[in-house]
This record gives C-alpha cells, sequence and structure tokens, in this order.
C-alpha cells in the first residue's frame, strides 16, 4: 500500500481533529444504524487514502464520527470482503487505521446465518468464540516492525466484560439474545447442506463471510472486541427457500432500530 496504517491514521486524526476510543464495523444491511445515531462528520472511504472501497450491496462505504456521551466513536459503514479480491490486510486495515487512531474497543457486527436451533432470522447473537475457516488470516506475513507480534494469543478473542455489558443491554431493551460461536468461511458462494452439518459438528451456531479477519488483528494489537452477529436467515438445509442476499439485506433494515438501542445504551457505559 502506498499509505501506511499510521499515515492514513495521521491523516484522519487531522480530517476529524481528534482521537477516537472505540470504533464500530458495520455489516450487511446495517448501514442504516449511522442515520439514527448522532454523528457529525462524514468521510467517504474514496477520499481516505490506501483505504479499500466496499463494494457489496448494503456496504455504503463511509466513516462517520461522532461522541457518546463522552465516548469518542468511528463508525465504519461498510466492510470489505476476502472473496470480493481483497488481500487480507484490506480486509483487515480498518482495524489497524482505528487502532492508529487511538481506538481501545472494537465492536464488529455482521449479518449471519443461523445454525443453532435457537437461532432464527431476526435474532441477535453476542459472539463468545469463533471457528476460521477462511483458508487465511490477516497475519501472514505480518512482520514486527508492522506493529505486530508474530503469536497472537485467541484464547480470549472476545471480552468477557463487553459481552456481559453488552447483554445487560439487551435484556433492558427486551430483546432475547443469544451467546455462541461464529464460523466464517471464504464465500462467496453459501454453504452447502453438507457443510452446515459439518459447521454444527464443529460447534459452530452461526456462519459468516467476515468478521473473523478484523478480529484477529484487533486482538493483535491488544484492542478489547466485542462481537454482535444478526441472524438474517437459517443455514442451508435449514429452511426451506433457497438463500437470498436480498434477504439479508431486508432483514438488517427490519431490526436497524434494534440495533441502534442497544448501541445507545451500550455505548456510554463505555465511556
Amino acid at each position: 500500500m502506498a499509505f501506511s496504517a499510521r499515515e492514513t491514521g495521521a491523516f484522519l486524526k487531522k480530517e476529524i481533529g481528534r482521537s477516537v476510543r472505540a470504533a464500530v464495523i458495520l455489516g450487511s444491511g446495517l448501514n442504516p444504524v449511522v442515520g439514527e445515531l448522532p454523528t457529525h462528520q462524514i468521510i467517504p472511504y474514496k477520499r481516505i487514502p490506501a483505504f479499500p472501497t466496499a463494494g457489496v450491496k448494503g456496504h455504503s462505504g463511509n466513516l462517520h464520527v461522532g461522541d457518546f456521551e463522552g465516548l469518542p466513536c468511528a463508525f465504519f459503514e461498510g466492510r470489505v470482503h476476502y472473496y470480493e479480491g481483497h488481500s487480507m490486510e484490506q480486509v483487515a486495515f480498518p482495524v489497524t487505521v482505528a487502532d492508529a487512531l487511538g481506538a481501545q474497543i472494537l465492536i464488529v457486527t455482521n449479518a449471519a446465518g443461523g445454525i443453532h436451533p435457537a437461532l432464527c432470522a431476526g435474532t441477535f447473537m453476542l459472539i463468545r468464540d469463533q471457528i476460521n475457516l477462511m483458508g487465511t488470516s490477516p497475519l501472514v506475513g505480518l512482520q514486527p516492525s508492522d506493529g505486530a507480534i508474530s503469536f497472537t494469543d485467541m484464547s480470549g478473542a472476545y471480552s468477557d466484560r463487553l459481552r456481559a455489558l453488552a447483554g445487560a443491554v439487551f435484556r433492558e431493551q427486551g430483546e432475547d439474545v443469544f451467546e455462541g460461536v461464529l464460523a466464517a468461511v471464504c464465500g462467496p458462494a453459501y454453504e452447502t447442506p453438507a457443510e452446515v452439518r459439518m459447521l454444527q459438528a464443529m460447534g459452530a451456531d452461526a456462519v459468516c463471510m467476515s468478521t473473523i479477519p478484523e478480529v484477529i488483528m484487533a486482538r493483535t494489537l491488544d484492542m478489547e472486541v466485542l462481537g454482535i452477529s444478526l441472524i438474517t436467515n437459517r443455514a442451508a438445509g435449514l429452511q426451506e427457500a433457497p438463500l437470498d442476499h436480498g434477504e439479508v439485506i431486508r432483514a438488517g433494515a427490519a431490526r436497524v432500530s434494534s440495533l441502534v438501542s442497544v448501541l445507545k445504551g451500550l455505548l456510554p457505559r463505555l465511556a
């Protein structure tokens, strides 16, 4: 890349005039969240040096910055995916930029297919652990001079503290929330029913095509991580209708207001 994450972070600090303490990455269909939160600056990804451009429907591609009762926060409206042809370095680049901006907390959200019987369309899952089936990692080829360590401990990838806080907010909002294990596959083809049975046997409760590379990088950079999956459909073989990305977008739109309420309740507590 022509710019390093540190240089891109320096560019953004000049643009926004401050550091941030938390960053939120919004997944498929969840972009409308930023329209309901009090952000005060919007910077299109295409204006940010070296920043990869989101190309999937439901990922608009803007950086929003706002303040939540003393918590300066950056919202990444849309992400890039490995299956689009981006390198793992590019997929994880927003996380390294968030770190350069000073973020100590990363909240990742995504749309996922439900595998566990309790996870039907429209339900939320707090991610407790993950299974990386993408075939690679953003740490491959990364040298210590890039600010990374060689072997990242992933045994506590998702913060128990943040998950407990988020669970309490969900319950206060009258929302049922499940805690489970997220698997990530390369995509962009959806899983086959046989692959979903394999995921069940491995202990996965939901499956997606993103998120895990970002979490690996965040933990390498010693960021505290909270993961929230919106279940937009049952995984292949567990529902009668064929899988469709439009279904993902519609399910996201239907549950955006609930996610907004949770974030409004959660973010001030992180300050």
